[in-house]
C-alpha cells in the first residue's frame, strides 16, 4: 500500500502541503518555454512534462509569443509534445530595444539612439541587477504571487536566463514559504564564454546569488565545470549543486540508416543550431573549408549548408555573418535558415557530415553536441580544445578531435570527416549511436525532477544556512505591499 501524504498545514510556513485533496503544484518560471524558437525550449518543455508525468500540476510563467516575434522567432511544432494539462500563463513583457515600429520611438531614442539604450540599461538595472530584463521584476513578483493565491504552490523552479527570475522565486519564498529550485544552466557568476567571474560577491548581483543559493532547494547545471565553480563559490551549498545535462531528444535524430555517400554527386556537410559565433571564427571555418575542397578529392563536389537562427530582432539573418555565408556560395556555402523542430530529423538525414562550431571553452557544453553524437555521422568540431563539448565526445570513432581556430588542422579535420564518411562501419556507427542513449533529454530530466520533486516534498523546508535555520518573512501579502517592496521603480 502506497502512504499518502500529510494533508495538513507545514507548521513552519503555514503553507498548505499537498496531499490526498490535491495534486502538488510547481510554478515554473520559464521564459523561454514553446513556441519560442530558443535553444532552452527543449530543456523547459521536457522539465514541466517531467512534472507532469509524477504527477503534479504545472504552471508555466513566460511571455506572450509576439514578443518572442520581435526576439528570435517562433516554432508553433515545439508545441507539438508540451503535455495538455501545463497550463500556461503568458505575460506582455517584451524588450523595448527591439522594437522596430518608429512610430514608438520616444524623441531621445530616435535622436539620440546610443544614449537612449545606454540611460535603458542604467534602469534596468536600478530595478534588478540584470541589464535588458532587469525592469521585469514587477511583473513577475506579481504573476507568482497570483498563481500562487489561485493554486498554491508547493515548489518554484526558476530557469535563468532571465536572472530576474529570482527575485519572483525570493518573493514568493519570503512572503508565503514556497520551496524554489534554480535551474542555471550555464551560471550566473561565471563567465561562460571567456571564462573567470562575471561579477564579485559583493557585487549586487553577487549579493542576490548568495542571497538566493543560501536558501535554494536544489541548483542545476550543465556541466561539470560550472558545478565545480559553484560549489567552491558556496561551499555550503554544494551538496545541493547538480549536475542536470542538457541531452538531445530522440525524435531529433533519424530513425533510419544514414544515406548511402556519393562523392561524385557532391557529400554534404551541415551545421545546425544558434548561428551566435563570431565573424571571425566563421571567416576561419569558411576558409579552412575553402582549402580542403581544393585539397580532397571526396569533397571537391561538396556542399556546407548552414542551418538555424542568426540575429534577433532587427539583426534577424541582417549581419556580418550573413555576408560572410552568401560571399561563400561558390565554395558550396549555403544558409537555409532556421529548422523547426518537427524537421530536425529530416535535416540530419539530408546531411553526411555535421560541423560544430561553439564559441566560449571548458565552461560550455552546448545542447547540440548531444543531437549531433546521437545521429552517428562524423563531427569536425570547431571549438576550443579545453572545451565541455571535447569531454562529452572523448573516444567518439568518428570525431575529428578540437584544434581550435588552427585553419591549418581545420583543412585536414574536414578531409578526415570526408574519409570517415565513405569508410565508416555500421559497427562504429552504432557504437556512436549507444554512446548517446544515456544523454536523452527524456532520461536526464526524468531523474532531475524524480529527485527534485521528491525532495520539495519532504519536511521540513527551512534549510540549515551557515549552520541557521533560516525562517521565511511573515509579511502580509497583500498586492500593496508587494508592490510597495518589489514593484518596478522608475
Amino acid at each position: 500500500m502506497t502512504p499518502s501524504l500529510d494533508t495538513s498545514h507545514s507548521a513552519a510556513n503555514g503553507r498548505p502541503a499537498a496531499g490526498r485533496g490535491r495534486r502538488p503544484h510547481l510554478i515554473y518560471l520559464a521564459i523561454g518555454f514553446p513556441p519560442a524558437a530558443k535553444s532552452c525550449a527543449y530543456r523547459m518543455r521536457e522539465t514541466a512534462n517531467q512534472f507532469r508525468r509524477i504527477g503534479w500540476d504545472v504552471t508555466v510563467v513566460t511571455i506572450t509569443a509576439a514578443s518572442w516575434e520581435r526576439d528570435s522567432g517562433l516554432d508553433y511544432s515545439l508545441l507539438d509534445q508540451v503535455d495538455p494539462e501545463i497550463k500556461v500563463v503568458e505575460l506582455p513583457l517584451a524588450r523595448e530595444d527591439l522594437e522596430t515600429d518608429i512610430r514608438q520611438f520616444s524623441e531621445e531614442r530616435a535622436l539620440r539612439p546610443a544614449k537612449w539604450l545606454t540611460n535603458l540599461r542604467k534602469r534596468e538595472k536600478r530595478i534588478f541587477p540584470e541589464p535588458v530584463f532587469g525592469s521585469w521584476r514587477g511583473a513577475l513578483e506579481r504573476a507568482v504571487l497570483d498563481v500562487h493565491r489561485q493554486h498554491p504552490a508547493d515548489l518554484l523552479l526558476a530557469s535563468c536566463v532571465p536572472y530576474v527570475n529570482l527575485a519572483a522565486a525570493w518573493k514568493l519564498w519570503e512572503l508565503h514559504g514556497v520551496p524554489y529550485a534554480v535551474d542555471f544552466r550555464d551560471g550566473w557568476s561565471i563567465d561562460v564564454v571567456n571564462g573567470g567571474q562575471a561579477f564579485t560577491p559583493d557585487s549586487e548581483a553577487g549579493l542576490w546569488e548568495r542571497r538566493i543559493l543560501d536558501h535554494c532547494q536544489s541548483l542545476w547545471v550543465v556541466n561539470d565545470p560550472i558545478a565545480d565553480h559553484y560549489r567552491a563559490r558556496y561551499p555550503h551549498v554544494a551538496d545541493r549543486v547538480h549536475v542536470v545535462r542538457n541531452g538531445y531528444d530522440r525524435d531529433s535524430v533519424p530513425a533510419i540508416r544514414p544515406r548511402q555517400p556519393d562523392p561524385e554527386a557532391g557529400l554534404t556537410f551541415g551545421y545546425l543550431g544558434t548561428v551566435n559565433y563570431t565573424t571571425h571564427q566563421l571567416g576561419v571555418v569558411l576558409d579552412a573549408w575553402r582549402e580542403a575542397r581544393k585539397q580532397e578529392p571526396l569533397l571537391r563536389n561538396a556542399r556546407f549548408e548552414i542551418r538555424g537562427h542568426i540575429g534577433a530582432g532587427a539583426n534577424r539573418e541582417a549581419n556580418g555573418l550573413t555576408e560572410l555565408i552568401r560571399e561563400a556560395a561558390a565554395d558550396g556555402v549555403s544558409f537555409g535558415g532556421p529548422v523547426r523542430k518537427a524537421e530536425v530529423a529530416e535535416t540530419y538525414g539530408g546531411w553526411d557530415a555535421l560541423v560544430l562550431i561553439l564559441i566560449g571553452g571548458r565552461y560550455v557544453t552546448s545542447g547540440k553536441v548531444y543531437e549531433y553524437m546521437a545521429t552517428g555521422l562524423p563531427i569536425v568540431s570547431v571549438h576550443e580544445v579545453d572545451h565541455d563539448a571535447s569531454r562529452v565526445l572523448d573516444g567518439h570513432p568518428l570525431w575529428t578531435g578540437a584544434c581550435g581556430l588552427d585553419e591549418l588542422r581545420l583543412v585536414e579535420s574536414f578531409r578526415a570527416a570526408a574519409r570517415m564518411v565513405v569508410e565508416a562501419t555500421e559497427e562504429q556507427r552504432d557504437g556512436v549511436r549507444h554512446h548517446a542513449d544515456p544523454f536523452t533529454r527524456e532520461i536526464l530530466m526524468r531523474n532531475a525532477v524524480a529527485q527534485l520533486a521528491a525532495h520539495a516534498l519532504a519536511e521540513p523546508h527551512d534549510l540549515p544556512v551557515n549552520g541557521a535555520v533560516v525562517q521565511p518573512s511573515a509579511a502580509s501579502s497583500t498586492m500593496e505591499q508587494d508592490e510597495r517592496s518589489g514593484g518596478v521603480r522608475a
